[in-house]
């Protein structure tokens, strides 16, 4: 493996040698693979179409419930919350401001990482930028004084609160997109949407979401109160939605997609490896069966093929996991997080690439060719998922 990982583009080496290389991604035309050009095939970069010479866009939902953003967006989790050592916050709001001086719209948090910390984060940093930019966040997970109890709980009553609080921590007065965070098995869906349409009618909620649920779900939801996108982790190492229905009621409905981890917790991107040591005290990857040592390294050939596959076409790893979502429909907004500037700008220039049609499907061949070690959840996480 060391011999293998040796001759392969890491993220890391990728980015040290980015100085050198200059402008060398745009003459990717002579390697008669790749077109770093603002159109591709339909006529658009895998990002979407440019709005205000920024980033480009895509638009999330149909309808009234259309929600037009960045076409990656920023998720800030890991800058406080699960991702072991993190920079002081002064530097977290810095590269918060750099992410939205390159375009980026669209940025999730949520009550519970943290808990509430996230949001107050995103508050700090974003608050002032309202209009301009959108904080997105979620509900669901119960919190009391502080404390995540590990119980859900979407009442009306409940949801109102959390609406509430997260104004006042987010620092504005109206959230672009409020997601259910996991399903209440206690509190009917049709519950749920009826109390975020009224939450709507009185201006304090855009858009709504729900994570991790069922096509069935998703339907009951949407005939109550309109969808604009489901989040839920998709990747080249988690495929459920294309089998489960998801995908394909989101697509029937005109609902839009925004793939949570879409780089697996980072283990996409080559960093990662069977010696990485989590935090004991702020890092879920701690407890999950795909992150022990011998998990990474049967699942490290993944990395492989995908750093091979990029070296050959100018793209890292993580390029390659994120232009794959982009690729898969227009209506898909992954949402990479990091506290690196150099990931940040690894990140959007995945926006910059154009393969065909038949790499992308070489690239997903070769992958599911070999099979992923480990569950993404261990079996407490995964009774919150539907």
């Amino acid at each position: 493996m060391e011999e293998s990982a040796g001759k392969n583009i890491s993220r890391r080496g990728f980015l040290k040698t980015a100085a050198a290389i200059g402008t060398a991604l745009t003459v990717a035309p002579a390697l008669g693979k790749i077109r770093v050009v603002d159109n591709a095939v339909n006529g658009t970069s895998v990002g979407g179409g440019k709005a205000g010479g920024g980033l480009p866009h895509r638009v999330l939902g149909t309808g009234k419930a259309a929600f037009e953003v960045s076409a990656l967006g920023f998720g800030v989790m890991g800058m406080t919350y699960n991702r072991s050592q993190h920079p002081d916050r002064k530097q977290c709001i810095r590269l918060l401001h750099e992410a939205v001086d390159r375009g980026v719209t669209l940025f999730d948090t949520a009550i519970i990482y943290g808990p509430l910390n996230n949001e107050e984060l995103a508050g700090e940093a974003l608050g002032e930028l309202r209009g301009k930019v959108n904080v997105t966040t979620k509900f669901g997970h119960e919190v009391v004084n502080g404390k995540a109890t590990g119980r859900q709980d979407s009442r009306p009553a409940t949801i109102r609160k959390y609406c509430e609080d997260s104004l006042r921590r987010l620092r504005t007065d109206v959230i672009p997109m409020f997601y259910q965070h996991r399903f209440d098995r206690n509190t009917p869906v049709e519950d749920v949407a009826g109390t975020i349409q009224d939450l709507m009618k009185e201006g304090k909620v855009l858009h709504w979401g729900m994570c991790e649920v069922s096509a069935d779900t998703i339907r009951r939801a949407h005939a109550i109160c309109p969808l604009t996108a489901i989040q839920s982790e998709y990747h080249l190492m988690h495929r459920a939605v294309e089998d489960n229905g998801v995908l394909d009621v989101c697509r029937e409905l005109g609902i839009g997609f925004v793939p949570y981890s879409p780089l697996n917790r980072g283990f996409l991107g080559g960093d990662l490896n069977e010696y990485t040591r989590f935090a004991p005290d702020n890092d879920n990857r701690n407890t999950l069966p795909r992150f022990t040592p011998e998990a990474m390294r049967a699942n490290y050939r993944i990395v492989n093929v995908l750093q091979r596959f990029g070296r050959e076409r100018g793209m890292t790893s993580a390029q390659l996991a994120l232009g794959w979502l982009l690729h898969k429909a227009p209506w898909i907004v992954p949402i990479p997080g990091t506290t690196k500037l150099s990931h940040l700008e690894e990140n959007l220039r995945s926006l910059d690439f154009v393969l065909t049609a038949d790499e992308w499907n070489e690239l997903e061949t070769e992958v599911s060719e070999i099979p992923v070690t480990g569950d993404r959840y261990n079996a407490e996480q995964q009774r919150q998922v539907q």
